[in-house]
């Protein structure tokens, strides 16, 4: 209900009307036809938009369920609006801490939703009691001195013209009406948040239910063509497409009927016709009943209006309501729809409060048997209306019962406000009253030394540029003074902790700036180790690989002297196990926190390990070439097979390594350090090599052992077979090289503890390589094939 409250208060008398200057009782030839009082020593005054006048004189495509009575239609639901206003002074008047002494009362009339009737009232409220008298006041005991404004935007406009006249302010629950160029600066206190809000609402809305393809219908008011041009580049801006914007045509005259219908009737084809299923319609708190004429406006034979489950996105100032001759249409089209609402609260006694009312003991509210012959389609006997179809209103009706399109007990959000505007220019009065009685207390003292002196509520502020938060810096603009400035945010890897820093600065080697870069924050430590999953995991696999290389080993010497294990120099292949046995255990050295002896050891341990297993590969290969060479008549090879030439090998190719090694260690060993910089937020505990050229040697020198024993096993792969072990020894170098040659840029380009990891992985597959590929088919041939592991059957196999 666009419902204007107004409070007057006996303050001072002012200017009676004296009989000599004008007349008091002039006849007013258009009283309004409401009027709803309440006496007080202070008046709180109401203009309520509370009907409409309608007629009947129209035609329809469709014809509508009901008729049109040519009468005033009565917005039933707006009621409510008159009794929140009525329960707040009543509620202000009980209680002796607000206005203490003082009883407030207030005067309410109908402005019928026109311009009109909002000046006319106002001035009725200014004027005496049933008085219109302009610019004099008859009645020296009320003294206007604010104003609750209107429910629409309007309303307000026209109240607030009249009444910036005599400088009274206005306070609304609307949104805030346009004014134009010429329009005088009138003042606007909103009890309601801003529009902005809730155009954030609706744009969050359709941006989650994705959205993208709406319809817009609108009001053509000055505040329906501000949402317009507010929405649409916003919503556009955010991915969201307009099928079309409609704007409707306000309901003023009663000639005016006949064109609305018309264009409701093109609007409503348009709808029906359009592949958006979402609509969003700004209007006023009435608009509503437009909305529920759209399925009888059709000129085309559609159906239902909502067959295709079209969403109605309803703005918070559309308020859920219907007229009295709209009882039986169909509703079908505001089912489901999503409205937006004013916050409102349950307030403690307001239902008991309206459910009470009844016309009998209400004789003061003119407004109420109006609403008791809409709401309950009934009439009162001797009000003129017995000849109305429908029955006689004993007053005992339930207004629970009420559908909410008519009537809710509980308070809604625009009642909420209308409440909370009376409280708060009830607090506004009691604090002026309060601070005139303590300064007249003051000057009568002479302690009173500056008049009018308002205390700043909020510490003003001045200056030229706002202060730079932390994780910012100040940046000077080049010809204004040094108080002007702009903020920029701090670089990567540098802080400020303070407001308004000149330069931002690096943290502590041991710290590291947090995501917002106004904190330093202490790094963790970090390093491979046996707690966390990759180190569990690779020293699970170093165990399990040693335990197989020794249950390899314990096979192999307990059939050793089967034909198989004496085939290949049985020596070298215990000492390749317990090599390879040892490389599978040096992993270890690597996992854990970095201590000097094992970052010490474990570079040129795994170094010379590494070749003892790679030199016996290699011996094993050449001892079988020059044992099938031996073997021709006359051949010189016989005199090289043997022990002494595979021990030769092993010894000579291990001892350049251990050279290499004890070169490394005299001269740049290596020894634990820590890297802070390299992975961010991390002090990673780690091993320098001390000398890189080394740690590439001891790389090199092994890779090129690698190569001479894959090249002299591929040469010797087209051998007799029978226990030759050149094509298993091709394919473990084979192995063993790819491994440590994709080693080098995995290493080169991983940083921290997972460059241990590299380093241990490939020492881990490098080693089950070997020992996967040379000892695997023998191991077969042992365990699952004895009675291939004899000599008759090798010497069968080698004649065939």
């Amino acid at each position: 209900m666009a419902t204007l409250l107004m409070l007057l208060l006996t303050l001072l008398p002012e200017m009676t009307c004296k009989t000599h200057m004008v007349k008091c009782h002039v006849h007013d030839p258009h009283p309004p036809l409401h009027k709803y009082h309440q006496s007080g020593d202070l008046i709180l005054g109401g203009l309520a938009s509370h009907s409409f006048i309608v007629s009947n004189a129209l035609t329809f495509t469709k014809e509508p369920p009901q008729a049109l009575p040519e009468e005033l239609a009565v917005v039933t639901k707006n009621y409510q609006h008159i009794l929140a206003l009525a329960f707040a002074v009543k509620e202000i008047n009980a209680n002796p801490q607000i206005l203490p002494n003082t009883t407030l009362g207030f005067h309410i009339f109908d402005s019928y939703f026109i311009a009109k009737g909002t000046y006319h009232a106002t001035m009725l409220l200014m004027s005496s009691a049933n008085r219109l008298v302009p610019n004099y006041k008859c009645d020296i005991h009320h003294h206007l001195i604010a104003v609750i404004g209107g429910l629409d935007p309007l309303t307000s406009l026209h109240a607030a013209i009249v009444l910036d006249i005599y400088k009274i302010p206005q306070l609304i629950y609307s949104p805030a009406p346009i004014m134009e160029d010429k329009t005088p600066g009138l003042s606007f206190y909103q009890m309601v948040p801003q529009e902005a809000l809730q155009y954030e609402g609706i744009l969050s809305l359709l941006l989650h239910f994705r959205w993208t393809w709406v319809g817009l219908l609108t009001m053509d008011l000055e505040n329906g063509e501000r949402f317009v041009q507010t929405v649409v580049p916003m919503f556009t801006s955010s991915g969201i497409c307009f099928a079309f914007i409609e704007r409707v045509s306000k309901l003023s005259l009663v000639t005016d009927l006949k064109d609305l219908i018309q264009q409701g009737a093109k609007i409503c084809d348009k709808v029906m016709s359009s592949k958006a299923n979402v609509m969003i319609f700004y209007g006023e708190s009435y608009s509503i009943i437009f909305l529920r004429w759209l399925p009888y406006l059709s000129e085309q034979e559609h159906g239902n209006i909502n067959p295709k489950g079209t969403v109605w996105i309803l703005t918070v100032q559309v308020e859920l309501t219907s007229l009295v001759y709209q009882r039986t249409w169909d509703k079908e089209i505001i089912h489901g729809a999503l409205s937006f609402a004013i916050h409102s609260n349950d307030i403690s006694g307001f239902q008991q409060f309206t459910a009470g009312r009844k016309p009998a003991t209400s004789k003061e509210d003119y407004f109420i048997k109006d609403f008791w012959q809409q709401a309950f389609a009934c009439s009162f006997p001797g009000t003129g209306a017995e000849d109305m179809d429908g029955d006689i209103c004993t007053g005992d009706e339930n207004v629970g019962t009420l559908p909410g399109p008519f009537f809710e007990l509980n308070m809604i959000g625009h009642s909420y406000s209308i409440y909370m505007a009376v409280y708060a220019m009830a607090h506004a009065v009691r604090d002026m009253f309060s601070w005139r009685l303590k300064s007249r207390m003051l000057k009568e003292q002479g302690q009173l030394s500056l008049q009018n002196q308002q205390p700043w509520k909020a510490r003003p502020i001045s200056v030229c540029s706002e202060s730079c938060s932390p994780g910012s810096s100040k940046k000077m603009k080049e010809g204004e003074p040094f108080c002007c400035y702009d903020c920029t945010p701090c670089p990567e890897e540098k802080i400020s902790d303070q407001i308004d820093m000149n330069d931002c600065f690096k943290c502590p080697d041991e710290y590291y700036p947090n995501k917002k870069q106004d904190l330093c924050v202490l790094k963790e430590i970090s390093f491979l180790s046996y707690e966390e999953p990759l180190g569990i995991s690779l020293a699970c696999f170093s165990i399990s690989s040693s335990i197989i290389t020794a249950l390899v080993l314990g096979t192999f010497l307990k059939h050793h002297n089967t034909p198989i294990v004496k085939a290949n120099n049985r020596d070298l292949t215990y000492m390749l196990l317990l090599s390879l046995l040892l490389c599978f255990l040096c992993a270890l050295l690597f996992i854990g926190q970095p201590q000097k002896v094992t970052r010490l050891l474990q570079q040129p341990v795994f170094g010379i390990i590494f070749s003892v297993a790679v030199s016996c590969v290699l011996a094993k290969t050449i001892t079988v070439i020059l044992a099938f060479m031996a073997t021709k008549p006359g051949s010189r090879m016989r005199k090289w097979v043997g022990k002494r030439l595979a021990n030769s090998i092993v010894i000579s190719c291990s001892f350049i390594q251990a050279t290499i090694c004890i070169m490394w260690l005299a001269f740049s060993p290596p020894f634990p350090d820590v890297d802070k910089h390299s992975t961010y937020g991390e002090i990673v505990l780690e091993c320098n090599e001390g000398s890189v050229t080394m740690f590439y040697c001891v790389l090199g020198y092994m890779g090129f052992l690698a190569i001479a024993s894959f090249s002299v096993a591929f040469f010797a792969r087209k051998l007799p077979d029978s226990f030759n072990e050149a094509k298993f020894i091709t394919f473990s170098m084979l192995v063993f090289c790819s491994v440590w040659l994709s080693f080098i840029p995995s290493y080169l380009s991983t940083k921290g503890k997972y460059m241990v990891a590299v380093e241990i992985f490939s020492i881990l597959a490098s080693s089950a390589g070997v020992l996967g590929c040379i000892f695997s088919p023998k191991c077969y041939i042992i365990v699952l094939r004895p009675e291939l592991n004899d000599k008759e059957q090798l010497i069968r196999r080698k004649a065939g």
